[in-house]
């Protein structure tokens, strides 16, 4: 009973023993501690002091600061010093770029002035062309079969033919001061054609919405006598609307002819002009004065030693297995860019006609690209340029006044699954080959506005020809195309080009100057900042043929020819049946010329 411990006073003494016991411990601890790292340094432990501990803590922390930044520090001003060196190479080497360019100057790039690099005249015409033998290509089909140049030479297919040139054939000549007005007024011309086609369609544009009123409101009618009203009041505006189309395109057609019919008689303040041939052969010139006479040159008397123009002359002729014997010519040169004009007395015209002046790559096709410089099918009487490409070339970002044409159309086209026609008024402005919103092979085609009806075929041998043109300018980012007819329209830069191409002292030749001959028919964009990447057309070569029938005039035979329709069912028998109408199937051909701009230095625009 003695012994008995309150449970008071045992909670107190346990508690003090914890607290007595755990400060005890800790210092056993710190000092063993420092006795180990005494021992370890060599010397006698000290007394524990809990702030010298503190203090040599932070002197080690330090200590270890210091002896990192002893060590990263050289590393760092190591790295700065690396980054500066290469930051100044690297200017350096700017510097000395740039300074190497500015004394180099600018790249190289076909931007200089034109210069002729084939001049296909006479004779000569035929040394840049191999003949293609064999049947026509699948895709053509047509009814001929192209021949060598012996087999044409014998079936007197190809001529040459040298022409006295008369005073009826000869063009007005006026002085240099004179011409530039008269250009002007061309160009003048070409701007107020302008504006009559914007006022036609905006005219077409205001009776579209007034015939949609119309039916709108002429629906909401009711009653006999208010469909009888109706009926009246809509034909009567239609004939209103019938007069005022008619009216607009009467005035188009009498502007356009007065080009056509304008007097070539100067104003009173300037001479008469001079009578000249267009282009006739020039003295110096060996391959139209002394080519020798052959089986294939057909020289005219010329007892009064007048001018003379020398034509090549390609046509063809009938065989007894049907298909008619024909000629295709097939340029040596490649080419990705350049200037081709064409000089016509006459083309191929008529039923079943197909001929063309073209460029392809047709190992390529449609991969290069396809441009159609002239294409005559049977009767049509309007020029037309046409592009042909795989995807992703498309013509409608042309600039607003750049043109006096316009776009081939596409209605009707039969819907690949239903075959029901889609009746969707479109323009032919993509140039993909299998646009399924276009006519097979359709491509964007460029149609002439300003002489049409008689920029083409029939219309245009009327007239004595013309001349055709077309620039391939990636460079530049455009293809344009022009056609002159009469001659005495053509300008006078293009005339003097063609004319001193022949000639041999080079500072004697004209450089033809697109930019003075008035606004092309067709202009498509091509190249950097347009809807049609330039590599869509490249690595072409020329070809001169004249076809019959096949995929394209044979298809629109019975449309085009329906007075031959009603005795031959085809195009194939009309032609086999060798009329007298193919006499005028032929290309008389006074030059073929083909310039490529100069190599310059010039800085990227």
């Amino acid at each position: 009973a003695g012994g008995h411990r309150d449970d008071d006073d045992v909670d107190d003494d346990e508690g003090n023993f914890g607290e007595e016991a755990e400060i005890a411990l800790t210092k056993r601890v710190s000092e063993t501690t420092r006795s180990i790292r005494a021992s370890l340094r060599g010397r006698r432990p000290p007394e524990f002091d809990f702030e010298r501990e503190e203090e040599e803590d932070e002197g080690k922390d330090l200590g270890k600061m210091k002896w990192y930044l002893r060590r990263t520090t050289p590393l760092c001003r190591q790295v700065t010093l690396m980054v500066s060196l290469m930051l100044f190479v690297m200017l350096l080497l700017a510097l000395a770029l740039f300074l190497g360019t500015m004394a180099v100057g600018p790249p190289r790039q076909p931007v200089g002035e034109y210069k002729i690099v084939e001049a296909q005249v006479g004779h000569d015409l035929f040394s840049y062309y191999d003949f293609y033998s064999g049947r026509d290509s699948a895709g053509s089909n047509g009814f001929q079969m192209y021949v060598g140049q012996e087999v044409a030479k014998k079936e007197g297919i190809i001529r040459i033919v040298r022409e006295v040139v008369t005073e009826e054939n000869m063009i007005e000549v006026y002085e240099d001061g004179e011409w530039v007005e008269r250009e002007e007024d061309w160009l003048k011309e070409d701007m107020d054609f302008l504006d009559q086609l914007k006022r036609k369609k905006e005219m077409e544009a205001d009776e579209g919405k007034k015939n949609e009123d119309g039916e709108e409101k002429s629906n909401n009618d009711e009653g006999d006598n208010v469909d009888s009203n109706k009926t009246s009041q809509s034909k009567h505006d239609k004939v209103q609307t019938t007069s005022k189309k008619q009216v607009a395109n009467r005035q188009l057609q009498i502007n356009t002819s007065n080009n056509k019919n304008r007097t070539n008689t100067p104003s009173s303040s300037h001479p008469p002009p001079k009578l000249e041939p267009f282009n006739p052969d020039l003295p110096s010139n060996s391959t139209t004065t002394t080519t020798t006479p052959d089986d294939i040159t057909t020289l005219q008397p010329n007892p009064s030693d007048l001018p003379t123009e020398t034509f090549v002359i390609l046509s063809s002729s009938p065989s007894p297995q049907g298909p008619r014997n024909s000629i295709r010519l097939e340029g040596h040169r490649r080419f990705n860019r350049g200037l081709f004009i064409i000089d016509l007395r006459h083309m191929p015209a008529g039923c079943g006609t197909w001929p063309a002046f073209w460029l392809t790559d047709e190992a390529n096709w449609p991969v290069n690209g396809e441009i159609d410089i002239v294409e005559g099918v049977n009767y049509q009487d309007t020029a037309k340029t046409a592009l042909h490409s795989t995807k992703e070339c498309r013509m409608d970002d042309v600039p607003e006044g750049s043109k006096t044409g316009s776009w081939d159309t596409a209605v009707g086209i039969p819907d690949k699954k239903t075959g029901i026609p889609d009746m969707t008024f479109r323009y032919a402005q993509d140039c993909f080959v299998y646009d399924p919103h276009q006519w097979l092979n359709q491509g964007c085609v460029a149609t002439d506005l300003k002489l049409e009806g008689r920029s083409l075929g029939v219309p245009l041998n009327g007239n004595g020809g013309g001349v055709y043109a077309l620039e391939w300018d990636p460079i530049n980012g455009h293809i344009r195309t022009w056609v002159f007819s009469p001659h005495g329209r053509v300008p006078k830069n293009l005339r003097d080009a063609m004319r001193t191409a022949t000639e041999v002292d080079e500072e004697k030749r004209v450089a033809p100057d697109t930019n003075l001959w008035g606004l092309p028919y067709g202009h498509f964009p091509i190249g950097d900042g347009t809807n049609c990447p330039a590599d869509h057309f490249r690595n072409m070569r020329l070809v001169i043929n004249l076809a019959f029938c096949g995929s394209v005039s044979g298809n629109r035979y019975f449309m085009d020819c329906p007075k031959q329709f009603k005795k031959f069912k085809t195009c194939n028998e009309w032609v086999a049946s060798d009329p007298d109408e193919l006499k005028e199937a032929y290309w008389k051909i006074r030059g073929v010329y083909v310039y490529e701009r100069a190599w310059e230095k010039q800085w990227y625009s």
